[in-house]
């Protein structure tokens, strides 16, 4: 047997963790001599040592370890486990790959400050036209996928080609986290019928302070600033929903940096 600086210096474990693994029951000594306390180990003790070692490197806690030992696990039990470890491990990794993402994006941002786009914001009136609509509420700003496919699929059911001028109209009054009114607009070739949720109607025509943005969508915001600075300084308000005209993006370029975007507010003099 040996006492526990030898045991922790051949597994090179500090003492500290041995005596607290003893405290809290998931590893304790062969022997404690009642006389000076001190604590013994076996060297048949490694192969436990070592799972619970390993356990904790991969992000096991401490209650879960001591789950277990203490229950004595089989070999399936310990194997589900470690898949859902696995499982956990990899939504980890996707989450700190977005957030690494975002950081680099936000570093881009920072960098470029000095130099952003100046945006030129212009008063234009939009005239009326003809679309294919989908309106509904999602989850977030992101999620519109699903309504761009059920929009393209009818009018595609329906014998009619999407032209260039796709747009997103947002109809709440300010941002929010969840819950976002928005309507997906496709031009079209020719008229398509209505359904209950696709409606082939008129887009409203007025007047639009407009500019236009090149890049990521995630730097959308900065031509939202210039144009509501614009708005404010120019003697208008805002009246009506604002749209996002897509005019390259995904489908037409490989690089965000080459999207183009054009930013619609409807304005009155106020």
């Amino acid at each position: 047997m040996f006492r526990i600086g030898e045991f922790a210096n051949f597994i090179k474990v500090p003492i500290k963790t041995l005596r607290y693994y003893d405290e809290i029951s998931i590893f304790r000594p062969v022997k404690v001599d009642n006389e000076t306390g001190y604590r013994y180990y076996s060297a048949d003790q490694l192969p436990l040592l070592n799972r619970i070692l390993f356990l904790k490197d991969i992000g096991f806690s401490l209650n879960q370890i001591s789950y277990i030992i203490s229950n004595k696990l089989s070999t399936k039990e310990l194997i589900d486990m470690l898949n859902l470890k696995d499982m956990e491990l990899g939504e980890s990794i996707r989450i700190g790959q977005e957030r690494k993402r975002k950081v680099n994006s936000l570093i881009k941002i920072l960098n470029e400050e000095d130099s952003i786009m100046k945006y030129d914001v212009i008063i234009k009136q939009v005239i009326p036209v003809m679309g294919a609509c989908l309106r509904d509420t999602v989850k977030n700003y992101g999620d519109q996928g699903h309504l761009w496919g059920e929009l393209v699929a009818h009018i595609e059911k329906n014998n009619s080609k999407v032209l260039p001028g796709c747009m997103v109209i947002y109809y709440d009054s300010g941002y929010k986290e969840s819950q976002v009114d928005i309507e997906v607009v496709e031009m079209v070739s020719n008229p398509i019928p209505s359904t209950d949720r696709i409606k082939y109607r008129e887009i409203e025509g007025t007047s639009m302070a407009s500019a236009i943005h090149k890049g990521s969508y995630e730097t959308l915001s900065q031509a939202y600033n210039a144009i509501l600075k614009w708005i404010e300084g120019n003697g208008y308000a805002p009246c009506g929903p604002n749209r996002e005209i897509y005019i390259e993006g995904e489908w037409s370029v490989k690089s965000v940096d080459d999207y183009i975007t054009e930013i619609q507010i409807p304005v009155k003099k106020a």
